[in-house]
């Protein structure tokens, strides 16, 4: 149940209750793809820092260690220790970027595992199932997600497609839901738009989606190699035509200044695994822009990450000993970046979230902006 509780021009704070708990948008999905943040995080450390919803991989753990295993187990949030709101996505972005032999038909996809090379098939019954076993709070719909570029004969098979399997997720997630044996039978479904850089495909895509009445909408096959303001564009043109009282879900998205742009466009779920990944490369992002902490300036400096923040790191730790750390290749040191990542990009959005019911989110986004642009 969505709840759009204050509008500020085109930007939305809303509140998603589900079976695990409430959803604050907007909201940052810190990305867990094994049912674990990469860099040694604990789900006890994602509550410590304010993480509302993990997000893991349909695809890698359908591989590993198994759905089955994991519904054995009693689904994924006993599996993985997390008592709040978890998105599984549907795999089907694996299966087309990982997959190096693959067969696209009408019932699913042939691929071979990127792990064992064992034959693997996928179609929206089966990713629903799989999302079912793992017993996620939201579980993504099967789609394709076309290349980019792609021309536009190749792009509207591949959407209408992506709309007849949609069905078929929706169908087969009522039925699972009301078996006896499903570990969460209120599992919510997002569908997912896509279109490529193709405005009228979008937008005509997006209204077929829309009278599907799903519980949230995403928009797929963006920040797949196009240019900033493509992505900005294609927004512009597809968020007005989904449903404003229910969750937009930009996937994949992206760089704190992404994130402050598309929430002005309507969007309130991102994920990204920019946080993560830079922080374990000794990347960490401040209001006054990203630092590279193996740089030999930070060899003496007796400061945090960034004055006044209240991430683990910061409140313990100085840049010259985890710029030491990172270069001795311990882990504490990615550790510690990426939880000061995470902790940033979550506390972001508490600032975001409280911007938009104060009335001045354009203001907070152009300071935001100024400020990381240093």
């Amino acid at each position: 149940m969505y709840e759009l509780i204050k509008k500020d021009g085109r930007a939305k704070r809303g509140r998603l209750k589900t079976v695990h708990g409430v959803i604050e948008t907007p909201v940052f999905m810190n990305v867990g793809t094994a049912a674990a943040i990469k860099g040694a995080v604990s789900t006890d450390d994602l509550r410590q820092i304010g993480t509302q919803v993990e997000l893991s991989n349909t695809y890698h753990l359908h591989v590993r260690p198994g759905d089955k295993l994991i519904k054995e187990y009693g689904g994924l949030h006993k599996f993985m220790n997390w008592d709040r709101p978890i998105l599984t996505d549907s795999g089907g972005f694996q299966v087309f970027s990982l997959a190096k032999l693959r067969k696209i038909k009408e019932e699913g996809v042939s691929f071979s595992s990127h792990i064992d090379g064992r034959k693997i098939f996928m179609g929206p019954e089966e990713s629903m199932q799989i999302q079912s076993n793992l017993g996620s709070t939201i579980a993504m719909a099967f789609d394709e997600c076309p290349p980019h570029p792609a021309t536009r004969e190749y792009m509207q098979n591949s959407v209408d497609r992506t709309s007849r399997w949609l069905e078929r997720c929706k169908k087969e997630m009522n039925r699972l839901n009301s078996l006896e044996d499903t570990i969460n039978p209120h599992q919510m479904l997002f569908g997912i738009n896509q279109g490529g850089t193709f405005e009228d495909i979008r937008i005509e895509h997006a209204r077929t989606i829309s009278a599907m009445n799903l519980d949230g909408y995403a928009l797929g096959g963006l920040a797949v190699g196009e240019s900033h303001e493509e992505m900005y564009h294609i927004l512009d043109e597809t968020v007005p035509y989904l449903p404003e009282d229910k969750p937009t879900y930009l996937m994949g998205v992206g760089t704190p200044a992404n994130i402050l742009e598309s929430v002005d466009r309507g969007v309130d779920f991102f994920d990204c695994v920019y946080p993560t990944r830079n922080g374990r490369h000794g990347h960490v992002y401040t209001n006054q822009g990203k630092l590279n902490l193996f740089n030999k300036k930070y060899e003496l400096d007796h400061r945090p990450i960034e004055e006044g923040c209240q991430c683990p790191a910061c409140r313990s730790y100085s840049r010259a000993y985890i710029r030491h750390l990172l270069k001795a290749k311990e882990m504490l040191g990615m550790r510690l970046c990426v939880l000061h990542n995470l902790y940033f990009y979550n506390t972001m959005m508490v600032e975001i979230r409280e911007a938009i019911e104060a009335g001045n989110y354009k203001e907070y986004k152009k300071q935001k902006l100024e400020g990381m642009a240093n």
